[in-house]
């Protein structure tokens, strides 16, 4: 393919109810949505990094810059282009993981449009749906925990994950486990603890939790080994999981027994493959996590989740769970369930008139191909 046009749009979409994390509270997902046209086809990504540098140092506007700037001018200069040449092409600059996946993202559904494939089949799907579980912010008490799980599992969502930080953690997780009892349940602490911390965590334990996600610091894989011999509740690594090497490394030293792949986190949806077959390979499984997408990334992930190691409920919620309009047409959940697009490349494209309502800058960069 030839690139002939990138267009950067930044969106704000109000969120149905505030999402409270260790980081912070967000009332609006703002996103970039890039649009990359070809002589072949176009093709739609999604950059997942937030509003401000909370989650990982990227965030929206630095996004915007570093694609602007030198990532598309870098991707411009590739002769024959398709999706396995973006990170070539990009790997000389440092980092910015979310922009080089929004990028790879949009070029490989281009792609895949312009063959006629979808990108479950590009992957390696094995399923035509897969089972979603629902994160759970952090809530202003436990009865009001109480009740949002109570809908989340009267909607059919097949896993509970509760965000904890540091005094929200033992007594949420004992009231959810005491009034619905065996249902699945996972905490997800965000990077909130640190190494002296482990008793205090130990006494997650009785609860027969699925996991507990990245609870000390993303560069802490010692701390997440040691913390792994004193507590039996298995440890789920997210923030420390950049790449494939790095999900080998954390398997090899101990400091996890299942991983949350983010595909925005670790530059693209072809090394989050990379990371499910380095997993496959060592019995270790994944789940698929979800960085409040819209419909776009949420179709991405919902093919990416469908391959044969995704064996955890993952954070693919239905679109309603975030927004009441979606960019896209909704998904909805079905029996616990979201079907996996089956159209040509990601298998959806953005609703203009709704994409236009909460957009509120666009750049449009021209690309002259080699």
């Amino acid at each position: 393919m030839k690139l002939t046009e990138v267009e950067i749009r930044t969106i704000r979409v109000p969120l149905v109810a505030p999402f409270r994390t260790s980081f912070g509270t967000e009332t609006v997902r703002e996103a970039l949505v890039l649009r990359v046209v070809t002589d072949e086809a176009e093709g739609w990504g999604e950059c997942g990094a937030g509003t401000a540098p909370l989650y990982s140092s990227e965030y929206t506007h630095a996004a915007a810059d570093v694609l602007s700037r030198f990532l598309v001018p870098a991707l411009a200069e590739v002769r024959d282009l398709d999706a396995h040449q973006v990170a070539p092409a990009l790997a000389r600059f440092k980092g910015h993981r979310t922009a080089k996946a929004a990028l790879e993202m949009a070029v490989l559904d281009a792609d895949l449009r312009a063959r006629g494939v979808p990108l479950g089949h590009a992957l390696g799907a094995v399923r035509d749906r897969v089972p979603c579980g629902v994160s759970v912010g952090i809530a202003a008490s436990i009865p009001a925990l109480l009740d949002t799980v109570a809908g989340y599992l009267d909607a059919g969502y097949r896993r509970i994950k509760l965000k904890i930080e540091p005094g929200w953690d033992v007594e949420p997780v004992r009231a959810v486990r005491e009034r619905f009892g065996d249902i699945l349940l996972q905490v997800d602490a965000n990077t909130a603890y640190r190494r002296g911390d482990a008793g205090h965590l130990a006494r997650l334990d009785p609860f027969d939790l699925l996991l507990m996600e990245q609870p000390l610091a993303e560069d802490d894989l010692i701390g997440h080994a040691e913390l792994a011999k004193q507590i039996t509740t298995p440890i789920c690594l997210d923030e420390s999981i950049v790449s494939a090497r790095a999900a080998a490394d954390a398997i090899a030293i101990g400091a996890c027994q299942v991983v949350n792949i983010k595909p925005g986190r670790v530059g693209g949806y072809l090394e989050a493959r990379r990371i499910h077959d380095v997993c496959a390979a060592h019995d270790v499984p994944v789940w698929c996590g979800g960085m409040l997408e819209t419909g776009l990334g949420r179709a991405a992930n919902l093919a990416l989740a469908a391959l044969p190691g995704f064996t955890l409920p993952g954070d693919t919620s239905a679109s309603d769970r975030y927004y009441r309009t979606d960019i896209t047409p909704p998904f909805r959940l079905e029996d616990g369930h979201l079907a996996v697009p089956t159209g040509p490349g990601l298998g959806v494209t953005p609703i203009p008139e709704v994409l236009d309502a909460v957009t509120v800058t666009t750049r449009v960069l021209p690309v002259t191909p080699r």
